[in-house]
């Protein structure tokens, strides 16, 4: 049994803060709280389990601020949750079953293109399925985008419940390419995070993965670090943090590689 004692508890809360004020601007924050969950040698399901857990509260407060500042496009979003659910709900499932097989290799796999997508993303980039409309400001939302939200969030809800780093950073690439200014699609982005977190920490509980020692202390230092991000991407907008962002994940892809030949 790994014992956590106070100065490992510390080191992983202020890593979960770290891994909150990415994750309420651009995504990604579980690349730094999951792999430091595995860095301090928590098993595979135990560490998705706990990491699930805890972001998940953190989440709820950045979901919170971004409402708050009318930056969710609710009309695109409320029809997808449904499938979000879905989606995690099976994907938690296979985590339970396969995490100790795959979860690691899927690290080498996912960082990469993780890194290409977040280099490539531009502001303003559109496919036009959703046009911004000024002065009001509003959004012409096409049918078909509501299609194309609906089946994302069930693909990005199965891997959210499997692995979840990255889920941000999926949905708001995605949303940005429809054609939603970023901020509009970092808020919008968190509903849905928010939706799957729900589903795969429900699977996680109901079947006793959770490490509480671990999970409790994390997840306040998720909702402090969240809080604060979403605050900073309100004042400032998400481009800031895209370069950090990118080298946070190459430093983890690298650290990964050093574990496994290392």
């Amino acid at each position: 049994m790994i014992q956590y004692g106070f100065v490992k508890i510390l080191v992983l809360t202020l890593l979960f803060a770290l891994a909150g004020f990415i994750d309420s601007i651009a995504g990604g924050g579980g690349l730094v709280s999951l792999t430091s969950l595995y860095a301090s040698g928590m098993p595979a399901v135990n560490a998705v389990s706990t990491n699930k857990f805890s972001m998940t509260f953190g989440t709820l407060f950045a979901t919170f601020n971004y409402a708050k500042e009318k930056k969710i496009v609710w009309r695109i979003v409320l029809p997808s949750i449904v499938f979000a659910l879905i989606g995690s709900s099976l994907g938690a499932q296979a985590a339970l079953r396969y995490a100790d097989t795959f979860l690691r290799y899927m690290l080498l796999i996912v960082l990469p293109i993780l890194t290409f997508l977040t280099l490539k993303k531009k502001e303003g980039k559109s496919s036009g399925m959703i046009k911004v409309n000024e002065n009001p400001l509003s959004f012409s939302i096409s049918s078909f985008s509501y299609l194309v939200s609906a089946l994302a969030s069930f693909v990005i809800g199965l891997y959210d419940g499997f692995f979840g780093p990255g889920t941000g950073t999926f949905y708001t690439i995605l949303f940005s390419f429809m054609g939603l200014p970023l901020i509009y699609s970092a808020g919008t982005t968190k509903v849905l995070n928010l939706t799957s977190n729900i589903a795969a920490f429900t699977t996680f509980l109901l079947n006793g993965t959770i490490i509480y020692i671990v999970g409790i202390p994390c997840a306040l230092a998720s909702i402090l670090g969240n809080t604060l991000g979403s605050r900073y991407a309100l004042k400032k907008g998400g481009k800031a943090i895209r370069k950090v962002l990118v080298v946070v994940i190459a430093l983890l892809y690298i650290k990964i590689l050093a574990e496994f030949f290392l």
